[in-house]
């Protein structure tokens, strides 16, 4: 997994020998949206994110980027408006780590000297790495794919297998950057990834008959399966055999939102640090008063 992370990451600067190279970081927010999220885009539940990597132009208007980056994301049915939602008492945290390579297209050219500013849209493919967990009513922590809460692993659900914790994913979206100078750039941009599993958060289908998840998958796998039990006010039992737990139609997605900074480290001639232009230098054009 790091090799794939890095060789992800480090492609454009083999590649692009001859082209401007830039460094890229990126710092936000991540979150996701899911069974334990009801909004599609929010900042509520979100975590702090950080990334870094490479960039560099093939066209003016045109930079393919390689980038790491790390954030959380998590949901919690305490949080919702739902009573069934707060009945089923469920709630996780991922990590997620994640290597990118993408186009990235600008509206503008920004080496033009009057260009100051551009939208952009960016889309590729990413490998990340996430493993969904929980903390039991005794604050401790429970990894929930090993558990197969949804009868993943089980003779009575042969269609339910354990999911990958590594995975392929689409990102794309769009942002805007400004110019500070030459060689450096600040901007902000939303990125989405789709997904093509449903259990980022663990949640997806119907509940597992008890008695078998309890034989085959043991008795963490039903506590944490439904913890309507757990609730003060109202404790429930554990639902019916095949009670919609989740939904499978919509699979699950996870973005990043914030802002980017960019700084040139090569010109066109494979030079580290792209020189100043002085007035009067062969490389600088003539003012234009």
């Amino acid at each position: 997994m790091p090799r794939i992370l890095l060789l992800m990451v480090l492609f454009p600067l083999s590649a692009a020998a001859q082209q401007k190279l830039n460094l890229t970081f990126f710092g936000g927010f991540s979150n996701y949206s899911g069974d334990l999220q009801e909004k599609r885009f929010t900042l509520e539940q979100s975590h702090p994110a950080v990334g870094a990597g490479l960039s560099y132009e093939v066209a003016p208007k045109l930079l393919v980027r390689g980038e790491l980056k790390y954030g959380k994301v998590g949901g919690d049915d305490k949080r919702s408006t739902d009573t069934m939602l707060l009945h089923r008492n469920l709630n996780f945290r991922s990590q997620i780590f994640e290597a990118s390579l993408m186009g990235d297209f600008s509206l503008f050219d920004m080496g033009m000297r009057s260009r100051k500013f551009t939208p952009y849209i960016f889309a590729g493919v990413s490998l990340y790495r996430f493993n969904p967990y929980t903390y039991d009513a005794a604050g401790n922590k429970a990894f929930l794919r090993d558990l197969g809460t949804e009868g993943q692993g089980l003779p009575e659900y042969p269609d339910r297998h354990p999911y990958k914790l590594i995975q392929l994913a689409i990102p794309f979206g769009g942002g805007f950057r400004f110019k500070i100078n030459e060689n450096t750039y600040l901007g902000y941009e939303i990125g989405l990834r789709k997904l093509f599993t449903d259990y980022l958060d663990d949640v997806s289908t119907t509940y597992a008959d008890e008695a078998a998840l309890l034989a085959g998958n043991g008795a963490k796998a039903v506590e944490l399966a439904f913890r309507g039990d757990e609730l003060k006010d109202d404790p429930l039992s554990y639902p019916p055999r095949n009670t919609v737990r989740g939904g499978p139609k919509f699979k699950d997605w996870y973005y990043f939102s914030g802002i980017t900074l960019s700084i040139g480290i090569f010109n066109g001639d494979g030079k580290l640090f792209p020189k100043r232009m002085h007035k009067g230098s062969v490389d600088c054009p003539p003012s234009v008063l």
